[in-house]
């Protein structure tokens, strides 16, 4: 299959402008998606279906969903082919936040520069709209049609274990278990490689996956996708610290709130911007055999590094 015209392919020679490019396109093939596949709320139990839509399309960088177009870009494939994927990471993605932003867990009131759902809906109707998020993604990936039956399955699996007690669930409860105490580095790698880089890594993958790739390219860019998911928590952590709330659509401050261990405070703000730039080389490095249809790839990894948002 050829690669898709109708979309930028991210070779307009700046590459944080290319990167912005891409990320806006990915953010409206899938939001044109959820939209079409998410509850109306026309329809039975529309306080359910708003506190959904109201998450789910509220905006954000889309970075997990322009990973996995980029992903099978890379692999010589139309992006829009894992489009399935890149919805159900995102889909995923946001049930996270939904429950990440409870009080039970990091008490947060801003989401993407609007309150976030339990404000808005209640702590019941948002834990629900998370749960449906969930749910419904594994439906919109068993319904890809345009994906082998045998290469969904891989999918399927990569991203539930991504998802659960192994991925992001079992980084939450070490991230939880962490706050007050002091953490050595492996600890909070084993928090950010789960909490953070494994729906990145599942995103890359899952979207190979859709375009076939073989196990020689599925190699590479997990270990892209591992530097990037790590780079982007560490960007993450120096955004808490020095970000502008309104470019960040979040509070600042927080980490230090909930006493949470982080790169900046284990190794300082310069070492910890250090380590990010480091990350981005090596993920550049894991993707060098590839060609120009992977530049989407290089440059979202140079917008993890440097990103204000």
């Amino acid at each position: 299959m050829g690669r898709a015209h109708s979309l930028s392919n991210g070779c307009g020679g700046d590459p944080a402008a290319d990167a912005e490019v891409y990320l806006r396109e990915s953010a409206t093939l899938v939001e044109d998606f959820l939209d079409r596949v998410l509850p109306p709320v026309s329809g039975h139990l529309p306080r359910l279906a708003e506190a959904i839509r109201y998450s789910a399309l509220g905006g954000g960088k889309r970075l997990r969903p322009a990973l996995a177009f980029a992903a099978a870009e890379g692999c010589g494939h139309d992006r829009t082919l894992a489009l399935p994927v890149a919805a159900a990471v995102e889909m995923i993605h946001t049930y996270s936040l939904i429950h990440d932003d409870l009080p039970a867990m990091d008490d947060d009131d801003i989401r993407r520069g609007r309150p976030t759902s339990h404000k808005v809906f209640g702590e019941a109707l948002a834990i629900l709209a998370g749960d449906a998020l969930l749910t419904q993604a594994f439906e919109v990936l068993a319904a890809a049609a345009a994906i082998a039956p045998a290469r969904r399955v891989e999918i399927v699996r990569e991203i539930a274990a991504a998802g659960g007690a192994g991925g992001l669930v079992g980084g939450q409860v070490a991230d939880l278990e962490g706050e007050g105490r002091d953490l050595t580095l492996p600890d909070l790698e084993f928090i950010h490689a789960r909490k953070t880089g494994a729906l990145i890594l599942a995103s890359v993958r899952a979207g190979a996956l859709a375009a076939g790739a073989d196990p020689g390219q599925i190699a590479a860019l997990s270990e892209y996708a591992r530097r990037v998911g790590l780079g982007f928590q560490i960007t993450d952590d120096l955004l808490d610290i020095e970000g502008d709330p309104s470019a960040t659509g979040k509070g600042t401050g927080r980490d230090s709130t909930h006493r949470k261990a982080t790169f900046p405070a284990i190794f300082g703000i310069e070492a910890s911007r250090q380590r990010a730039a480091e990350l981005v080389a090596e993920a550049l490095a894991a993707i060098a055999t590839f060609g120009v249809e992977a530049d989407p790839l290089r440059n979202l990894a140079r917008f993890v590094g440097s990103r204000k948002r």
